[in-house]
């Protein structure tokens, strides 16, 4: 294998183009817009930039926010700070960062839109609005809306999330999250340089509701929406059978990213399934395995990395938004719970800094559970006993 085309240029294309340019391969990235504003938060967790800390450590600009308010109906809100602060930039300055870092290490930048990908005896023929490229091998980086039929993830319109929102020219120094009724997903407010990314990620309902209910929000919480640029962008959120048939590579190609359908189905988190899946496709281009088998590779090394987990995380997500719990709504117990419960709190730790595994969190909130149970109810008690009391 002499010449690789990365198809996209967003975090994951990014990624794997330096790695491999680091290795001395010749890569080309294709992209027709390279950096660009994307709606998502930005939000770089610990998880990442523990395990790659080029995501922390540089100059491009970002914003380290500790502090999280979480509120749910008949819950009000509730705030944690966090101890391993979430990292958040401008999407257009990560991927600029991430463009600059690929170019350095070697990789050719491409401004160009792919028109078509046609597969020959040799490798592949690509082409593009000015241009025909010759490749012994595919990355497929093209994120969410991929163009190119027969490569990446195959979406319908269960397994996709929609998010809509606006660009607001404010700051602030928390991140808000707010549970909604009947809804699997969430409304968000990032702060990012520059400017706040206030959003709505939903799943199986219409944009025109879910726009409806982000700007009930923002009315109610006087976020004005003068000069706001509006926003709304597709993410994948695939259902436990797509990720068991999920199809993340074939002959001559690999998907990483949103190409593949690598988002988180609870919080649609993207950015570190971007990063971690450029790395292990690169360690398959780069290793000594038949062509032919480097996809299977792929597809194992994915699944015990995170697939699994996600696959679980799938599942679980229609329950956590959906399910009830001592009566209640899950993500109204739950901020209850935050509430009261110092174990509790210490689980949303690590599900902010990505490191509690949707596999164990069953097993870890079951140990813990009567601990908590005790927590509120001693809560309770003192309040309504011990407080009391002293007051009259």
């Amino acid at each position: 294998m002499r010449t690789v085309a990365v198809l996209g240029g967003g975090p994951a294309g990014a990624t794997i183009a330096e790695r491999l340019a680091r290795a001395g391969l010749r890569t080309i990235v294709i992209d027709e817009k390279l950096a660009w504003e994307k709606p998502c938060g930005g939000g770089i967790t610990y998880k990442a930039y523990s395990q790659y800390p080029y995501l922390l450590e540089n100059d491009t600009p970002k914003k380290l926010v500790t502090g999280t308010t979480l509120a749910a109906p008949r819950a009000g809100r509730v705030r944690m700070e966090l101890n391993r602060p979430l990292v958040i930039y401008s999407r257009f300055d990560l991927n600029g960062m991430l463009l600059r870092r690929a170019e350095a290490a070697g990789a050719e930048i491409e401004k160009n839109r792919i028109l078509g990908l046609d597969r020959t005896a040799s490798g592949w023929h690509i082409r593009t609005r000015t241009s025909r490229i010759e490749a012994d091998y595919c990355v497929v980086a093209t994120g969410a809306r991929n163009p190119l039929r027969d490569v990446g993830t195959q979406y319908t319109a269960d397994n996709t999330m929609y998010t809509l929102g606006y660009f607001v020219p404010s700051d602030q120094a928390h991140i808000d999250i707010q549970f909604l009724p009947n809804l699997e997903g969430y409304i968000w407010v990032f702060p990012r340089q520059g400017h706040l990314s206030v959003g709505i990620g939903g799943k199986g309902e219409p944009a025109q509701s879910l726009r409806a209910r982000l700007e009930k929000y923002m009315d109610e919480n006087g976020i004005s929406r003068k000069d706001a640029k509006f926003f709304g962008h597709m993410l994948p959120n695939l259902n436990p059978p797509a990720w068991r048939n999920n199809r993340l590579a074939g002959d001559g190609w690999i998907a990483v990213g949103d190409a593949g359908g690598l988002v988180d189905p609870v919080t649609g988190e993207g950015l570190y399934y971007a990063v971690r899946s450029a790395d292990l496709a690169s360690q398959v281009l780069l290793s000594e395995s038949e062509p032919e088998k480097k996809a299977a590779g792929y597809r194992q090394l994915i699944e015990k990395d995170f697939g699994y987990d996600l696959t679980y995380g799938a599942g679980l997500a229609k329950r956590l938004f959906h399910g009830a719990i001592l009566f209640g709504a899950v993500p109204t117990r739950m901020i209850d719970f935050m509430r009261r419960s110092p174990r509790f709190c210490e689980i949303m730790q690590d599900l902010f800094a990505g490191t509690q595994p949707y596999l164990e969190l069953k097993s870890r909130l079951l140990k813990n559970v009567n601990t908590t149970l005790h927590e509120i109810l001693m809560s309770f008690l003192f309040r309504k006993v011990v407080l009391g009391s002293t007051q009259v």
